[in-house]
């Protein structure tokens, strides 16, 4: 399924972000880069507050409570002090960002994944979760075509399943 960019490549940031836990900011930033966000630096002190921010942002994919899940958006929102830009750079067409091009990589952090979590709970809030295996804290936005997603891999599903068998089995 396809989202627009701030649904579909900022939730994806956000996840990743959640996901890589607490690593240095160069990690953090070639993680972000990874996922398509045109970020160029994040210092050394930006690391820690972004891995702060993650952990808000989880709190997002964990929630199962529609109203939570979006109040808690809504504070993420107000907490990024995001506003829409148009922006044009690097040769590409205008398009919207939600901080400034001059913002520092923390606000630009902020803004990005809590407005691609917004977009994603507006337009479908059933395609993000977090990995259904008991002991996977993995978190994902599902763009499966049916959005019937579970877990977070192939290894995580077969695990429960192959477990669930042996159940089976031993009955």
């Amino acid at each position: 399924m396809h989202f627009n960019p701030y649904g579909g490549a900022a939730a994806q940031v956000a996840a990743a972000l959640v996901n890589a836990g607490s690593v240095p900011a160069a990690e953090l930033l070639a993680l972000i880069r990874a996922e398509g966000m045109t970020l160029t630096d994040l210092t050394v002190d930006e690391g820690p507050e972004t891995v702060d921010w993650a952990r808000r942002l989880r709190q997002v994919f964990e929630e199962t409570d529609p109203v939570v899940r979006m109040n808690l958006v809504n504070r993420l929102l107000d907490d990024s002090a995001c506003r829409p830009y148009i922006s044009r750079h690097d040769g590409l067409a205008p398009h919207l960002h939600y901080a400034s091009e001059s913002a520092g990589s923390l606000s630009r952090i902020r803004a990005y994944t809590a407005g691609g979590l917004a977009h994603l709970i507006c337009d479908d809030p059933d395609r993000i979760g977090h990995c259904a295996r008991p002991g996977c804290d993995t978190v994902y936005v599902d763009t499966s075509r049916n959005g019937r997603r579970r877990f977070c891999s192939t290894r995580c599903a077969t695990r429960v399943h192959v477990a669930q068998h042996r159940d089976r089995q031993r009955v």
